[in-house]
């Protein structure tokens, strides 16, 4: 077994056999920042989640088998340069975008709210950094060569069907997935398959009931932990310091925060899987 990388969340190792096995770590980041602080039981539910959306949704994958807890052997992909992000809810960093899918994706008359339901899920990709990912629009990604027209639109119909899937999953466990991230890439015979991990660090998760449209929602992700990390003044240090180019050094989360995500991240696990942790 080789070590290939050490990722943000999990480190990925080459097995003798030629697959790949990720080791899900109880390591978090936020705004691009690793933070010093793990999460108890987060690689963990991070293994079991994706275990469950590839054993639920029935389309193509690249898991194998669950090796321990937080452990996954995977078949080798040619991943997709394109982070396949799917929104269902008028939130997060596509609020300052909204206007740029106006007849595109959003109808004229569309009168935003925050947290509201859009009218129909918007593909919302964006390229793949390790630092910071961007958005892209389907001209920019056939023209630049990253995606064919054929693939740009199976990926954001594969993408789209795939959300409201899992939006009627979550729904029956009293959950709103407002919006997912997903990853694809080819196989050996050159078919395009869901890889990568699928859990509550590629999806923000609402309950139900706490739900106002208008206003700032719980999450049951690890938005979290970034808005604690707003509240304490961290976000405005990494914006100050992206200006040149740097970033500060993270903080000690807060026990009370550390903890309070963990047991988030097993509630939606158990509830949405019908499985104990």
């Amino acid at each position: 077994m080789r070590l290939l990388r050490k990722g943000k969340v999990k480190d990925i190792y080459e097995l003798d056999n030629g697959n790949i096995l990720f080791h899900f770590s109880d390591r978090v980041s936020a705004f691009d920042v690793n933070m010093a602080t793990p999460i108890p039981r987060k690689g963990e539910v991070l293994c079991r989640f994706g275990q469950f959306w590839f054993d639920t949704l029935q389309t193509p994958h690249h898991m194998v088998r669950i090796v321990e807890k937080d452990k996954m052997e995977v078949k080798k992909l040619k991943m997709v340069p394109v982070e396949c992000v799917v929104r269902g809810y008028f939130y997060g960093s596509f609020v300052d975008r909204y206007k740029g899918h106006l007849g595109k994706g959003l109808p004229l008359d569309f009168k935003p709210i925050l947290a509201g339901k859009l009218p129909r899920p918007i593909f919302d990709p964006t390229t793949k950094s390790e630092e910071h990912d961007t958005p892209i629009t389907r001209q920019q990604a056939i023209f630049s060569g990253i995606l064919s027209e054929k693939d740009f639109d199976y990926l954001e119909k594969t993408s789209i069907s795939l959300y409201e899937k899992m939006s009627k999953i979550v729904e029956r466990a009293g959950f709103i997935i407002a919006d997912v991230k997903f990853e694809f890439g080819r196989n050996e015979q050159g078919d395009i398959v869901l890889g990568d991990s699928l859990g509550p660090d590629e999806y923000r998760l609402w309950l139900k009931t706490d739900h106002q449209p208008g206003k700032v929602q719980e999450s049951y992700d690890k938005q979290l932990l970034r808005d604690w990390l707003a509240k304490i003044g961290f976000k405005d240090k990494v914006d100050s310091l992206a200006k040149e180019g740097k970033k500060p050094e993270s903080p000690e989360v807060a026990p009370e925060v550390a903890n309070e995500l963990s047991r988030r991240y097993i509630l939606a696990y158990e509830r949405i899987s019908g499985r104990k942790l």
